[in-house]
């Protein structure tokens, strides 16, 4: 086996090992920036179901609250109200979802699934739980799962949900006395949950590292290229002309030129010391000659 065979077998293995790290290390910071910007995402609805719920509590039921005495109007209900905001908004993000999740809800339309119940029971055993972050597999692929606590943390909520006698007549009308009460001071009755599809940052991640790797392969293949051209030039060629020169003389020939010396290397300095050595072997075959 050659020199350039062995040294580019010896590139080719640092190369794959560096390569497959590199690729890992790649892969998990990709799918670490892409969680983060998922979960970005998830704050962001958040944030929006929040400020709506903030706007319909300060600005929407006050000036509702004499129509209530008629007829009741979810309209003034925060929760009812980010929940229709954000269905307005799904024929632009058809993949994400809000949902304010609770085990007893008014409207039967909220009540948990079997997966938000679980996690409205973790807010329930934990107090101090502010919020959960996990994902699930679904039939579209991985979601990010956001949630945060639903708590009754004001008094005056439990009017409408101690009890169907001591709740609006007219929200009992509408809902029935069976849904949303029993509800207790500080007790987890529900959740925010927001949902966000992962397939759209993993497809990302997926590209970039093909990129990545791509772009690495493409630099190796240009470096040993290069390496390969002045290993030939500089290592193969000469240490060929000085081993065809020592073939010559082990043959008896004498005659054969010098080896070429050329600039101020070690392989030149190899050659100078081989014709210094050709020509004592040669003057010590003319002695022993004469």
């Amino acid at each position: 086996m050659g020199l350039k065979a062995k040294f580019n077998i010896v590139m080719a293995v640092a190369f794959l090992i560096g390569l497959g790290l590199a690729a890992f290390l790649a892969n998990q910071a990709l799918r670490e920036s892409g969680r983060q910007q998922v979960l970005r995402d998830a704050s962001m609805i958040m944030a929006q179901a929040q400020a709506v719920r903030g706007y319909t509590a300060t600005e929407v039921e006050p000036l509702l609250r004499e129509q209530m005495k008629a007829r009741f109007l979810p309209h003034s209900v925060p929760s009812w109200s980010a929940q229709t905001v954000w269905r307005s908004m799904l024929k632009t993000f058809p993949d994400y979802s809000y949902k304010e999740a609770a085990l007893n809800p008014t409207n039967p339309a909220d009540r948990a699934v079997d997966w938000e119940a679980d996690i409205i029971e973790r807010f329930r055993n934990d107090p101090d739980l502010k919020e959960v972050v996990t994902t699930r597999d679904t039939p579209t692929g991985q979601v990010l799962v956001l949630a945060k606590p639903l708590r009754i943390t004001n008094a005056a909520c439990l009017r409408c949900h101690t009890s169907a006698k001591e709740a609006p007549q007219t929200m009992v009308d509408l809902y029935g006395p069976n849904n949303g009460f029993g509800w207790k001071l500080n007790e987890a009755i529900g959740a925010q949950v927001a949902t966000v599809p992962m397939i759209v940052v993993d497809r990302q991640a997926d590209r970039m590292l093909i990129l990545y790797v791509g772009a690495l392969a493409a630099v190796f293949v240009v470096v040993i290229v290069l390496l390969n051209v002045m290993l030939h030039f500089i290592v193969v060629k000469p240490v060929s002309r000085m081993s065809a020169a020592a073939n010559d003389i082990s043959l008896g020939n004498m005659d054969a030129p010098e080896v070429e010396v050329k600039g101020r290397d070690e392989i030149a300095s190899l050659a100078e010391s081989f014709n210094r050595m050709r020509r004592s072997l040669a003057n010590a075959m003319k002695m022993l000659g004469s």
